[in-house]
């Protein structure tokens, strides 16, 4: 049950971090969206780096059902478990997104009008989740330290060499579909968005899985 409410409470935070940002951000920018996009990129990165010290040792800190799935598909955690994580990480990102309403008084339920769809960003999904995950086996093969530093680095990044804006993690994409603000997308795109960050995990698992692996020197 810790575990799960670590998964819950740590996903809430991350969607509160980047729907607020983006809400501030809407309304301090004066219209200036590269400004936006910078005020909504510096808090998701440093918050999401934060959650992940916080929660490591608890659940793992993965807030990501991409992150569960990938992780499951190596054998390091079991199908029963994931399964607890996806539903506590889709249950907080949706209270995540309600908190952030609620902290700017905008209405409470929304449904986002705001359109990303296309095969671009699509293909920015899947770029987005296998990089992230290539980083997180990585870092967790070599310097098991630095991936909280590593994956809010990234994702810092990835707002902006995608088109996407880097989503990469299904639950935040349903969320954000709840929210018709800066960092809304609108239902329509929800499905795709989530083929395209599971496709992109999968790839980060074969991959890694030879990639990462030790071998000795002959």
């Amino acid at each position: 049950m810790r575990r799960l409410v670590a998964e819950c409470l740590g996903t809430a935070f991350l969607l509160a971090g980047v729907v607020g940002s983006g809400t501030m951000a809407a309304k301090l920018a004066g219209g200036n969206g590269a400004l936006a996009l910078l005020c909504n990129t510096l808090p998701t990165g440093a918050i999401l780096t934060v959650l992940i010290l916080t929660f490591a040792q608890v659940s793992g800190a993965h807030f990501n059902p991409a992150v569960s799935i990938a992780v499951a598909l190596r054998r390091e955690l079991s199908a029963r478990v994931a399964a607890g994580y996806i539903a506590a990480q889709i249950v907080g990102g949706i209270v995540g997104v309600l908190a952030a309403h609620a902290m700017f008084e905008l209405p409470l339920w929304q449904v986002s009008t705001t359109l990303r769809t296309g095969p671009g960003q699509w293909f920015a999904e899947f770029v987005a989740t296998f990089g992230m995950l290539l980083t997180i086996f990585g870092c967790a093969a070599r310097t098991p330290a630095a991936v909280p530093y590593a994956v809010g680095l990234y994702i810092t990044a990835a707002y902006w060499f995608t088109a996407s804006t880097s989503f990469a993690n299904p639950a935040v994409t349903i969320a954000r579909a709840l929210s018709d603000t800066y960092a809304g997308i609108a239902p329509t795109g929800v499905l795709p968005f989530i083929v395209a960050q599971l496709v992109g995990a999968f790839a980060a698992v074969v991959l890694a899985q030879w990639l990462f692996t030790r071998t000795v020197e002959k």
